[in-house]
């Protein structure tokens, strides 16, 4: 994998290798409605990396996994995927685990990073699982604005 370099305090990092934070905006589906959605990523150097929002809480989702790579230049591919839950049937059932599993996402995100290395770019497509596998709605397509966590 050719990684494009950055330089941090004097040494030669990959440009995308490092800590996140980016303003997502989905033109359509079940997240089009949301309007201060923010994910923080962390691209580890081996091509692994791991994304939270600011709405794993809403409802309770676990930080999603993934991979990395270059797909040449300042561009990037990373395709990582997480849990989906669904609400209990009852209030009473909370007090014995809640939110079940319901299926899982999987997003796909091209990421092109600025020429200074401080900020980046981002298309999204994001598609929808049930618990066996089968696309369900509520996917869809979005744009990142992200800066470099210093």
């Amino acid at each position: 994998m050719a990684l494009v370099p950055f330089v941090v305090g004097g040494c030669a990092s990959p440009a995308l290798v490092g800590a996140w934070k980016s303003n997502i905006q989905f033109k359509d589906g079940a997240f089009a409605e949301v309007k201060d959605l923010e994910f923080l990523y962390v691209f580890n150097a081996g091509g692994t990396m791991t994304e939270s929002s600011n709405y794993d809480g809403a409802p309770p989702v676990p930080p999603a996994y993934g991979v990395w790579k270059s797909a040449g230049g300042s561009v990037f591919e990373a395709k990582y995927v997480f849990y989906t839950t669904k609400p209990p049937e009852k209030a009473e059932e909370i007090a014995k685990g809640g939110w079940g599993p319901a299926g899982y996402g999987e997003l796909v995100e091209r990421i092109t990073v600025s020429e200074d290395g401080k900020g980046f770019g981002s298309e999204i497509d994001l598609v929808l699982y049930d618990q066996k596998g089968k696309m369900v709605e509520g996917g869809g397509r979005a744009v990142g604005q992200g800066v470099r966590i210093r």
